[in-house]
């Protein structure tokens, strides 16, 4: 198979007008969010779980359900509460007393796109049975462990104005996460348009299926050869140091960050600007899937120090004075 950049770019920009496809059907359902859509499809081309972020009623939910059967992927989804138990999550083992013995009954986490709702909401002991699952794509279940369905994709949500009852995520677990979503508003002719077609008792429009789950293991194959400049990868591995050791790339960020960024996200930015290029039909980054993608990527592997929260300084203020600093190549 030629591999070299002309051909990649030719086979993405055929493989890739199943997006298209999706953002079409997904719209029939979701007015606008045309941002959530898009990094929705980066996490599933990228092999990465997403985090959506953002106040009651903006579509999260209905956008990962819309998501799931417009690609024909088995769906499920589990509202995570505090009296939520791991086998609520994971299953279980159940005891037959005919013959003695244990038959396996598998939880929800067995399909291929799982929504977390509320996912703060659940203990500790359950944030580990999710841990394994999005880490290892398998779960245990007694002694024995059970391998997920492909592609699997853990999307979650998490209010985030609502803290009575609910636990802070794990960092570790938080950092499994590729992107994290800060869902917003709608303008307010977008809103005119959910009134005009949402304001009615019959329920939601019909989603039909348009692409499959192996389309999208053969994009995520094509994702892999898509090129990656060694200047661009120099670009990435400076960006993500700029959040470790500031004062080396001439900036003045130390006392505000505590913790920068693993070499997970170096990892994940670089996935996910694939997945970007992908989208937009090229078979090569460019410096622009970077930033578009790269605050999704950090904003929730940096961590900030006390004297940034006083100040009232967020992450994302933070990314962007990084990505003003870094030069672009």
């Amino acid at each position: 198979m030629d591999t070299s950049v002309s051909a990649v770019n030719d086979r993405v920009r055929d493989a890739s007008a199943f997006a298209y496809r999706l953002r079409e059907e997904t719209g029939n359902v979701i007015v606008g969010q045309r941002y959530l859509i898009d990094r929705l499809l980066v996490g599933l081309l990228a092999n990465g779980h997403v985090l959506l972020e953002g106040v009651p009623g903006l579509a999260k939910t209905t956008a990962v359900k819309t998501l799931a059967h417009a690609i024909h992927a088995s769906f499920r989804r589990v509202q995570f509460t505090p009296d939520l138990l791991p086998a609520d999550l994971v299953g279980t083992l159940i005891y037959n007393p005919r013959d003695g013995g244990f038959t396996t009954k598998k939880g929800p986490i067995f399909a291929q796109i799982v929504l977390a709702d509320e996912i703060n909401r659940a203990p500790a002991k359950v944030q580990s049975a999710l841990l394994e699952a999005m880490q290892e794509h398998q779960v245990t279940i007694g002694d024995e462990t059970h391998a997920l369905p492909e592609p699997f994709l853990v999307l979650a949500t998490q209010n985030p104005i609502e803290q009575e009852g609910t636990y802070p995520l794990p960092e570790a677990q938080v950092d499994r996460f590729m992107l994290k979503l800060r869902v917003t508003y709608p303008t307010r002719e977008e809103e005119r348009q959910i009134l005009d077609r949402m304001a009615v008792t019959r329920g939601e429009p019909v989603v039909k299926p348009v692409v499959t789950p192996e389309e999208i293991l053969a994009a995520r194959d094509l994702v892999d050869q898509i090129y990656v400049d060694d200047k661009i990868k120099d670009y990435i591995v400076s960006l993500v140091f700029a959040t470790r050791e500031p004062s080396a790339q001439g900036l003045d960020l130390a006392p505000l960050i505590q913790y920068g960024a693993s070499p997970r996200a170096t990892l994940a930015l670089t996935l996910a600007s694939k997945a970007n290029a992908f989208l937009n039909g090229r078979g090569y980054v460019t410096p622009q899937d970077v930033k578009t993608i790269g605050p999704d990527v950090l904003r929730h592997r940096i961590i900030l120090t006390y004297e940034a929260e006083a100040e009232g300084v967020t992450t994302d203020d933070l990314i962007r004075k990084i990505f003003n600093t870094i030069p672009v190549p």
